[in-house]
């Protein structure tokens, strides 16, 4: 009985026993459009500064005399990013999805700004990483309210969108990077978050609506927040990113307890979350919110989904990153022109958002949308294999970065509308942050792994070859070559290009093999599987206020 009694005063505490009906979002068009707006531009900014000091990090060390731990200041961003974003979603179920969002719009906005006043590197990479936390709230809440607020006849269409955004300020974070360094100050592509984030923040903060306009929603208490399954989510995202980013250029750190410990200590972690995650619920599931539900990891779509995402992130991020600089060191293109010729990858990825969104429109054809984004990545990360070192940039690498981008737009739609009709609404918030996290997991161990394969290649091509100071200076100015010097920096640049390229075409044949679990043989619209879930919840709400009645009762007598 006592048992019993805690779950009704949690039925309470959540508002479900005096209405056990489902409401959905009825926002007037003009408001939704300009929450939209609030919204992307939250995600956007989150999003592009991940990639944006990818053009300026030569420029920042240098001025800080710190070249050789110029990395932390990116690194420091993408382990908060990634490992924060299940977190903040169950934060947003406590403190209400309006709340959640401007909090990390605030943190985001300080922070920022505290990048640009940096003295020094420990300075940077204290506000990058708490930056990071502000962005990853920014990015996970995003990705649960459209789903919420967005009209049933367009949550396909909100699904392109999310997408074209996060594709969108992947390939522009380097450009505008490196126009701002070049134009201005390396300082100004953090400073510009702060006239760009406060007017998203009043956008959202005005046009969000009442509550009556809402869709009735669980609102949790912090004492069933899963504190340890998210400790041991941050610990176990965080320990191995580091590992292998940390390992680096210095390829004699493979056997050393620096990688071997974090690594170990990653992989202990996980075992224990999954063991933590089944015990909740088993015995605690009315208790606590867990960072993982069981149901989702039972759901046989949702597993192939995040682990699908995981590896198409993989070699996108790591396109995004490696391709400037095999433009830079190779082709000889300066930082801007570099983060340009991304912009054709742009303008696939927006076509392939869109494109997933019409195809699913009335039909759900999930499952092949899915297994073709991975087919064009895997057929993408393939052709980039063949490029040469010659100096002349091949035209044909620019056609090829459509491939990935295409598929990338493709995997990013079907991602986000599985994540959002493959859970059950209690569960919404932590699916799509889930989501979240293994994108750019997946992103963060491409660029670890790109790290640590140039790195390899530099110490077995480039010993003995150029010394410690010109390969210092391989990203700047300051590098004075020979002929024979260059060439042979350009023909390891390209080995290296091409290794990750390999191994993107492998795991992105992997995520072809991994898409086939999205298949259903009895299939409903996307529609028609989101009414199953209201009406599972509408139940799940009428059990909950009659067994409130029924111990009342018993109360009573």
């Amino acid at each position: 009985m006592g048992n019993l009694k805690e779950d009704i005063e949690s039925t309470k505490a959540e508002g479900l026993v005096e209405n056990h009906h489902y409401r959905d979002a009825t926002l007037p068009p003009w408001r939704f459009w300009l929450l939209s707006i609030g919204l992307c531009l939250g995600l956007f900014l989150s999003m592009l500064d991940a990639s944006i000091v990818a053009t300026s990090l030569y420029t920042i060390g240098t001025e800080f005399d710190s070249v050789d731990l110029i990395n932390w200041v990116a690194l420091a961003y993408t382990l908060t990013y990634l490992s924060c974003a299940v977190l903040v979603a169950l934060a947003s179920d406590i403190v209400g999805r309006r709340n959640a969002f401007l909090a990390s719009f605030i943190i985001f906005f300080a922070f920022s700004l505290g990048c640009g006043f940096a003295q020094n590197l420990e300075q940077l990479v204290a506000c990058r990483a708490l930056q990071g936390l502000g962005g990853s709230g920014l990015y996970s809440i995003t990705m649960i309210i459209f789903p919420e607020v967005a009209p049933k006849h367009l949550l396909q269409y909100m699904s392109s969108l999310v997408g074209m955004v996060i594709a969108s300020a992947g390939v522009l974070g380097p450009v505008l990077g490196g126009i701002l360094t070049h134009y201005a100050s390396w300082r100004w592509i953090f400073w510009i978050n702060g006239p760009v984030g406060f007017v998203s923040m009043l956008i959202f903060y005005f046009t969000w609506p009442d509550a009556k306009h809402l869709p009735t929603l669980q609102r949790r208490r912090w004492k069933e927040l899963d504190v340890v399954g998210s400790f041991l989510l941050v610990a176990a995202s965080v320990l191995v990113v580091f590992s292998f980013q940390n390992v680096g250029a210095d390829g004699n750190k493979w056997r050393q307890a620096v990688f071997i410990a974090p690594v170990t200590v990653g992989g202990v972690c996980f075992i224990l979350l999954l063991g933590w995650e089944a015990f909740v619920a088993k015995y605690w599931s009315n208790r606590i919110m867990a960072a993982i539900p069981m149901r989702l990891l039972r759901n046989r779509v949702y597993v192939a989904t995040i682990l699908n995402t995981m590896f198409l992130g993989f070699p996108y991020l790591l396109v995004i990153y490696a391709f400037p600089v095999h433009l830079q060191i190779v082709n000889g293109k300066t930082s801007l022109l570099a983060g340009i010729l991304l912009l054709p990858m742009l303008g696939s990825v927006a076509l392939g958002t869109t494109l997933g969104g019409i195809i699913n429109k009335k039909q759900n054809r999930l499952f092949e949308t899915m297994t073709a984004a991975s087919c064009f990545v895997c057929i993408g990360c393939g052709l980039m294999t063949t490029l040469s070192s010659s100096v002349e940039l091949e035209p044909k690498a620019l056609g090829f970065l459509t491939f990935i981008g295409f598929g990338f737009g493709l995997s990013a739609t079907s991602s986000t509308v599985l994540g959002a009709t493959e859970s059950e609404i209690p569960d919404h918030a932590p699916a799509q942050g889930i989501i979240a996290q293994v994108r750019i997991l997946g992103g963060s161990l491409g660029i670890a792994a790109s790290t640590a394969i140039l790195g390899n290649f530099m110490r077995d091509e480039l010993t003995g070859v150029l010394s410690p100071g010109q390969l210092a200076s391989l990203h700047g100015a300051g590098a004075n070559l020979t002929e024979a010097q260059a060439a042979a920096v350009r023909q390891v640049y390209t080995d290296s290009f091409c290794k990750d390229m390999q191994v993107g075409a492998i795991l992105s044949g992997i995520a072809i093999l991994l898409s086939f679990g999205v298949y259903r043989r009895n299939r409903v619209t996307i529609e028609e599987q989101r009414q199953m879930h209201i009406r599972a919840e509408v139940e799940r709400r009428r059990r909950a206020s009659a067994a409130t009645t029924l111990v009342s009762s018993t109360t009573t007598d």
